[in-house]
């Protein structure tokens, strides 16, 4: 089940909880800015998530993925790529 756009498996945020998100599909801004640009990108394009795009993956979900504070090597990237093969 798809949780979020750029794959983040939400049961495994450390945020959820602590700031009561409920995953970026269910809402309408995250709770640490005005904007999310991956789950920009894929709402103006009427995506489920990342997976789903011609384009994938992009610069845009590579630097999310990869970040030094809050990515996770990969995974989502991944995560991604599975629930595209569950079409």
């Amino acid at each position: 089940m798809v949780k979020s756009r750029c794959g983040l498996l939400c049961k495994d945020c450390g945020y959820r909880e602590q700031m009561n998100c409920k995953g970026c599909i269910h809402i309408d801004k995250p709770f640490w800015g005005d904007d999310c640009p991956v789950k920009s990108c894929c709402e103006s394009k009427k995506q489920n998530h990342c997976g789903e795009c011609k384009n994938f993956p992009c610069a845009l979900l590579h630097q999310f993925s990869y970040d030094k504070e809050q990515g996770d090597e990969g995974k989502r990237i991944e995560q991604c790529k599975q629930w595209a093969n569950e079409r």
